[in-house]
């Protein structure tokens, strides 16, 4: 890895870990859908004119925009509702848990996709990861208990990472075919943004917008930083480092949160969540280092 390699790293960890603030002032009146169809639509104009302003190329044929669309239902559309209803019912750290597995799945993707043979120490790492994730938060999981009901929520944010990984290999081969992450981000974004339009539609959402300074403010950081920024340095790290490397990001920003919360809610870390930091830390490590 280069350091710009690890410059879109850090930036992708640092904006997704701080994400979660903006997204608990997200909650109240808004409906879910309508909040992200908003985030979304909001991303696409800053990404269209990101590439008016760099003069990225925005033409393309119909059969490249199915593969925007494809893109933005499962990176910008489905992975975020499927979290959300899942979380309805799941504690809040087995949804981090979950999410980490993002590095595994990706490898075992890239491997029954694009063939690309897995390097075990990367396997490791990931692996290594995900215990790390499970350790920190494993008093949380356990104090919530599972019943019949977060059982569910566990299999739609299962389902929901799942979405977030395949659309990961539709972004691969989009750039594997030229495309570069600024136009497929600016279609991705808004065929994701229409989706979810749609389906607050189909549910009878109603489409409002809360005017207070908590709910506009967090708003703009989510499409912003959250979207805008986040999206194309790991879209970009994913063309750069490969998918399980670039992966591994989703192990990170859950330890960098509550690093946040250390600070912001006054989390106490207890002996296996200190283990857990060093097991995440330790894969890392392994993931990023020079091959």
């Amino acid at each position: 890895m280069t350091g710009f390699d690890y410059l879109l790293y850090a930036l992708v960890v640092f904006a997704w870990s701080t994400s979660w603030i903006a997204l608990k002032l997200q909650l109240g009146t808004v409906a879910p859908e309508v909040s992200i169809a908003l985030r979304f639509a909001i991303a696409a104009l800053l990404m269209f004119g990101w590439a008016s302003v760099s003069g990225v190329r925005l033409a393309f044929p119909l059969s490249e925009h199915l593969r925007f669309a494809l893109l933005g239902v499962l990176l910008f559309g489905t992975n975020f509702v499927l979290f959300y209803y899942g979380g309805l019912s799941t504690p809040s750290g087995l949804l981090a848990v979950v999410f980490s597995c993002a590095a595994l799945f990706n490898l075992i993707l890239s491997a029954a996709i694009f063939r690309q043979r897995p390097e075990r120490s990367v396997a490791f790492g990931a692996v290594l990861g995900f215990a790390g994730v499970l350790a920190m938060f494993a008093p949380r999981i356990f104090s919530a208990g599972l019943d019949g009901s977060a059982l569910g929520g566990l299999a739609l944010c299962v389902l929901g990472t799942l979405s977030f990984c395949l659309g990961n290999m539709v972004s691969v081969a989009v750039q594997r075919s030229g495309i570069g992450v600024i136009s497929a981000n600016s279609w991705g974004m808004a065929y994701g943004a229409l989706f979810l339009a749609l389906v607050a539609a189909l549910r009878g959402l109603p489409f409002t917008i809360e005017p207070s300074l908590a709910y506009l403010g967090s708003l703009l950081w989510l499409s912003t930083v959250s979207s805008v920024l986040a999206f194309a340095a790991y879209l970009t790290l994913l063309g750069r480092i490969g998918a399980a490397r670039a992966g591994y990001s989703t192990v990170m920003f859950p330890v960098f949160a509550l690093l946040i919360s250390t600070v912001v809610e006054g989390y106490v870390w207890t002996p296996i969540a200190l283990v857990g930091l060093v097991l995440a830390l330790a894969g890392n490590f392994i993931v990023l280092r020079k091959r």
